[in-house]
């Protein structure tokens, strides 16, 4: 009876290792709690680091050793699974590639509202030579702040938006910078006023109003919470939609990782037919949220994503901003025009 107990226990945990390993597969990757779990790879990695030794020191007890040989190896495997999925997407790189004429910098920082001053945004995306800046849980006024601080260090933006007034706080509107060399742009009519789009906190669909520039959508998408499941599903959805055809930059707070995303990709992309650049360019497994853990604890849920009209050259987590206000990191990613 104890032995046939064993091999159940063994049984159940490895269905369970392998539910937390590969979401996707079983297609509970937006469930409820599964989604939680899983927003923290390295934390399910070290995890089964952990189960992976205390079962091998049970092996030692010798009525215990072939139940705790048996879930050293599930433990093992899982461990090892993870370890690789988290080595594939990268662990962090330190650097962009060099600018060049054809080059696209994207920088996407969810502000936390007031907590970041204009002035460290402004400081932020002139280093980073970006073209685009999507601020999620900015109002207006901070960005054209922020475009005057721009402009002033020489490096003109012209600021866009789009606000839930059913929202309280600065979640409530998304702010998109868009640099003057990329044509003139205008946030469409349904963004604006809400027929179309995520349902709690707003995103900004930008247009070219001249030009053959890309679409360019400042993605901010409800945090799965309990009560929200139902309408963060809902806003992957929506957000997946946007980049079913045209040549679109997507670049905001997701509020998921990729392996939310599973089942939402179309032609080989990740979310829609855009693929998810971080992932491409050695920092998928780096954590965007929250600035309060080490960048290997957190969670990757901020993207910059792009249509197959864009190759991803580099990307950047900037980590030296933890303490500047807002409990998610800035990330940059380079694109550039694809043969």
């Amino acid at each position: 009876m104890l032995r046939l107990s064993g091999v159940l226990v063994t049984v159940l945990c490895a269905i369970a290792a392998a539910v937390l390993t590969w979401p996707g597969f079983f297609r509970v990757e937006r469930l409820f709690p599964i989604a939680q779990i899983i927003s923290l790879r390295t934390v399910i990695t070290i995890a089964f680091a952990a189960a992976l030794v205390v079962a091998l020191l049970l092996a030692l007890v010798r009525p215990m050793r072939a139940f705790a040989l048996s879930l050293a190896v599930v433990a093992a495997v899982a461990c090892v699974s993870n370890g690789v999925i988290l080595a594939q997407r990268g662990l962090g790189t330190d650097a962009l590639p060099e600018k060049t004429d054809t080059s696209i910098r994207v920088l996407t920082w969810n502000t936390a509202g007031s907590a970041t001053p204009p002035d460290t945004i402004a400081k932020l995306a002139v280093a980073t030579q970006a073209d685009i800046v999507t601020l999620p849980e900015t109002t207006i006024e901070s960005g054209e702040q922020v475009a005057v601080a721009m402009r002033e260090m020489g490096s003109p933006m012209w600021a866009h938006h789009a606000e839930n007034s059913g929202t309280p706080w600065d979640a409530g509107s998304t702010t998109i910078l868009i640099s003057p060399d990329l044509g003139d742009y205008s946030v469409i009519e349904s963004s604006r006023d809400g027929s179309s789009n995520t349902s709690t906190v707003p995103s900004a669909v930008a247009m070219p109003t001249g030009g053959t520039g890309p679409t360019i959508v400042a993605a901010h998408a409800v945090a799965p919470r309990q009560a929200y499941m139902s309408d963060w599903r809902t806003d992957l959805q929506w957000l997946a939609d946007q980049c079913a055809e045209a040549n679109v930059i997507m670049a905001g707070d997701f509020n998921a990782t990729i392996d939310h995303m599973s089942g939402l990709g179309v032609d080989g992309g990740t979310l829609g037919r855009c693929a998810e650049t971080s992932s491409e360019t050695g920092n998928g497994a780096v954590a965007t949220w929250p600035t309060a853990s080490p960048a290997l604890l957190g969670a990757p849920i901020d993207h910059v994503m792009a249509s197959p009209h864009w190759n991803a050259t580099g990307s950047l987590v900037v980590r030296s901003l933890d303490h500047s206000g807002s409990d998610h990191r800035p990330l940059v990613v380079q694109l550039e025009p694809a043969p």
